[in-house]
């Protein structure tokens, strides 16, 4: 069912809504996550910043000017160590924003969400994340998203004019707290949601007694009960609400002259069944304002985007390029290159110590000692290599090696875009054997696959050890592996060569959970005619993904694989 609200409401109305919560009691709410680049997001911002000191976070901010730290050129024109202070303390009373803030380093991430937590700053740190992932897996940092009360979608929104955060009336603290049945029925509408955080439901509480404190009223009403949920419930849902089976309708019964006197007491027996509980009054206001794009997600049964990488290849620390990172301790060698100002940083504090120790006067140079380098550090995408594990057995082998190395090639032809590899393993007969190790040469891909045989029995086991090995070899050089295994699963070959359909299934289970156990992405694809239910019990099995294909062409059977390319977990 759709509310009124849901069908004629502009994303931006609860935008501003939590804007003004958050204005309110930011060290209660900690801040807001805006995602989708529109004027209204601009427009919001705006308005924030005439209620609150917002003070920009650079993308490439280090922990010195994070967290505060030396002066270098005060210090070093002093004589003495200058202290400068940190963003997040400039920040206290006001909230932090960060633009692109999907692109947010781990380590920067965690250091906010050190402040948010930390009872030392009198929770006076808060957050604005700008959230602008044009890719549906890329989203800001969980541990900061999971400790501010709001997500807001304005990328939908139609209106940008006129926006104002309008005063509260009330203050929160004028608020009662919630009663047993309020707290119940939040507990149970998150339940539904398959919301499990705990922030969640204190987020939820507070904003209910906030949107009373807007209006200036001290106790909360059902409708307040009803905003929290829309507000701060419903943008984290994991799962849909149950769908309500619908009854059949009751008999007719012949119209017959109630006794007297029972008149009023049907009626408000009626009335009584007919009124809803106030948890199932939340959970639709929740179903109701569900952000398209995560129904969307959950109606397909996804889990909603979370904060990963794009699906080139696992993030890895360099020493010579790649995205800079923070200055560490270390001596400049291996190719490493020395950070001249963070170890200049890190030598001033201790300059009036030395000079003592060894007589100087306080015009001398600066002293620096070896622990006082420091070297940079950069961080770089490594090569995801897709590894094909084909079954070339049987009748069907030539169509799949057909379609096989047409997927092959097609995905060379993008390698050098994505900087990915691709090998191949093709197993039949008795063995199993790597026809194509890791290239991005199409050319020599071509030439090994233009006389790649195919027909006898399925040894799937081995197929998947071969497969298995060649990904941890993958993994060992630092680069990413996945698997895409094109079979329909029925193997008749054990893992030792001797024929026998029981062994040889017990045989590819135990290699399909060696390569879960070892954390390596798989994918299964059964582009057989008849696809059966043994394809989709190996990637059970692999802990992957499955997908049928009856009659998929290379050019379809490519833009599945890229369609559900599974993001690394292993290397």
């Amino acid at each position: 069912m759709t509310s009124p609200h849901a069908a004629s409401a502009d994303p931006l109305d609860d935008a501003v809504l939590a804007a003004r919560l958050f204005v309110l009691a930011p060290n209660v709410f900690r801040g807001m996550t805006l995602r989708g680049s529109s004027p209204a997001r601009e427009a919001l911002v705006a308005a924030l910043s005439d209620a609150l000191l917002l003070r920009r976070l650079p993308g490439h901010v280090d922990d010195e000017r994070l967290l505060g730290g030396i002066d270098l050129a005060a210090s070093l024109s002093a004589g003495k160590p200058i202290r400068q202070t940190g963003l997040i303390e400039e920040a206290r009373g006001g909230a932090l924003i960060a633009g692109m803030a999907e692109r947010l380093d781990g380590s920067i991430a965690g250091r906010l969400a050190q402040a948010l937590d930390d009872p030392s700053h009198g929770g006076e740190t808060a957050l604005v994340l700008l959230d602008d992932a044009s890719d549906p897996d890329e989203a800001p940092p969980v541990s900061l998203t999971e400790r501010l009360a709001f997500t807001c979608d304005l990328s939908a929104s139609r209106r940008w004019q006129g926006v104002e955060l309008a005063p509260a009336a009330g203050t929160l603290a004028e608020v009662a707290p919630l009663d047993e049945a309020a707290l119940r029925a939040l507990a149970a509408t998150a339940e539904v949601l398959g919301v499990d955080s705990l922030r969640a439901l204190i987020f939820a509480g507070e904003a209910a007694r906030g949107l009373a404190a807007l209006e200036g009223r001290t106790t909360v009403s059902e409708g307040d009960l009803a905003g929290a949920v829309r507000l701060a419930l419903a943008p984290r849902a994991t799962r849909l609400p149950p769908q309500e089976a619908q009854e059949p309708p009751p008999p007719e019964e012949p119209d017959q002259p109630p006794p007297d006197g029972q008149n009023d007491n049907s009626e408000d027996s009626d009335r009584q069944q007919q009124e809803p509980d106030l948890s199932e009054v939340l959970v639709e206001a929740a179903k109701a304002s569900i952000p398209a794009g995560l129904l969307e997600q959950l109606t397909q049964g996804k889990a909603p985007r979370r904060s990963s990488s794009s699906g080139t290849g696992q993030k890895r620390k360099a020493a010579t390029r790649g995205k800079p990172l923070g200055a560490r301790p270390g001596m400049p060698r291996g190719g490493a290159k020395l950070a001249l100002i963070d170890s200049l940083r890190a030598a001033v504090p201790w300059q009036a110590v030395r000079r003592k120790e060894q007589g100087a006067d306080a015009a001398s140079a600066i002293i620096m000692r070896k622990e006082d380098l420091r070297i940079r550090r950069f961080e770089e995408r490594a090569a995801r290599v897709t590894i094909f594990a084909v079954d070339a057995s049987g009748s069907a082998a030539a169509a799949r090696l057909a379609e096989a190395k047409g997927a092959v090639e097609l995905m060379l032809a993008q390698a050098y875009v994505t900087r990915s590899e691709v090998a191949l393993v093709a197993f039949r007969g008795t063995s199993a054997e790597l026809i194509l190790p890791p290239t991005r040469s199409l050319t020599r891909a071509r030439r090994m696959l233009a006389e790649l045989p195919g027909g006898g029995g399925t040894p799937l086991a081995m197929g998947l050890n071969v497969a298995r090995e060649v990904a941890e070899a993958v993994i060992a050089r630092g680069r990413s592996a996945a698997l895409v295994i094109l079979t329909d699963g029925r193997a008749n070959i054990a893992a030792d060569g001797s024929p026998g359909r029981a062994q040889a299934k017990d045989d590819a289970e135990a290699a399909a959970k060696a390569i879960c156990a070892r954390g390596i992405d798989a994918l299964v694809v059964d582009i057989s005619a008849r696809p059966g239910p043994e394809g989709a019990a190996l990637a059970q099995a692999l802990g992957g993904r499955f997908l049928a294909l009856p009659r998929a062409d290379a050019r379809m059977l490519q833009a599945a694989i890229n369609a559900v390319q599974p993001i690394g977990k292993a290397a």
